[in-house]
């Protein structure tokens, strides 16, 4: 199938690792001229190498820490100096800390909402001018399972991330007429390294290790085992496609099947 992305031009952000590296590799393999955004100027080389040795296309490194203010909007304005204005946005960013209820204030609310709703926001907000001139545009965010189900000792992620679902679907319903469409993708769990932290934070103070709680909960998935990346990122790839046009405003489970809601 032609997606009709090639020369596209695609920002993903948290691109140097994990769920974001997988979608720039697959926006690059589709011919998407990819920019990967994240706050390790290193790694971020090194996953464009990566991109580079695997498909051939040199994908643009932008450092940038996007929960300061202003960030957002000059990543989306590097991205569009470099390669031309974003016509694929794909907003990815790490999860908040792990913990009960009780064992956070204040700042640390502000920090989650900061982090995963705020950010994407700011990102969608600076791309959409670009996108409206140009009548076409692919918004594509990745949020969590915790939107459909909340996830036990994730509380921040579980109050905060919901908002940008509720925030996306808003603004599908707005910018349709301008060709653009906005979804999300509620990530399952997935062998990445944020997985990995949060199967240590769960087995912290007991006697069980980190890979028997990964074990335990890769069979508790109706399909007896965790995500890869690239998984999660074919289903960002394709609604980030031509032919996914009328699919918008929606929050796609990419989980295994784990979620038990029937929506």
């Amino acid at each position: 199938m032609d997606l009709g992305i090639r020369n596209r031009v695609a920002l993903v952000t948290g691109g140097s690792s994990g769920l974001g590296l997988a979608c720039g590799l697959g926006l690059a393999r589709e011919g998407a001229r990819v920019a990967l955004s994240a706050r390790a100027k290193e790694r971020l080389e090194a996953a464009a190498a990566w991109i580079k040795k695997e498909t051939g296309a040199k994908a643009a490194v932008i450092p940038a820490d996007l929960i300061q203010p202003g960030q957002p909007a000059l990543v989306v304005a590097e991205a569009a100096r470099l390669l031309g204005p974003v016509e694929i946005l794909v907003t990815n960013c790490g999860g908040p800390p792990a913990g009960p209820f009780e064992s956070f204030g204040e700042e640390d609310w502000i920090e989650a909402f900061r982090l995963n709703e705020l950010s994407a926001l700011s990102l969608i907000k600076a791309a959409l001018p670009g996108m409206k001139a140009a009548g076409w545009g692919r918004i594509v965010n990745l949020t969590s399972l915790s939107v459909k189900q909340p996830v036990p000792n994730l509380v921040l992620s579980n109050g905060i991330r919901a908002g940008l679902i509720g925030a996306s679907k808003t603004i599908s319903q707005e910018y349709g007429p301008f060709g653009i469409t906005v979804n999300s993708i509620a990530t399952g769990y997935t062998r990445t390294e944020r997985m990995v932290d949060l199967a240590r934070a769960r087995t912290k103070g007991t006697d069980k290790r980190p890979e028997d709680f990964l074990a335990e909960l890769a069979g508790s998935i109706p399909i007896g085992r965790l995500n890869e990346p690239e998984e999660v990122a074919a289903a960002v790839v394709f609604l980030a496609s031509d032919p996914a046009r009328a699919i918008t405003g929606v929050t796609l489970a990419v989980d295994g099947g784990a979620c038990l809601g029937i929506l």
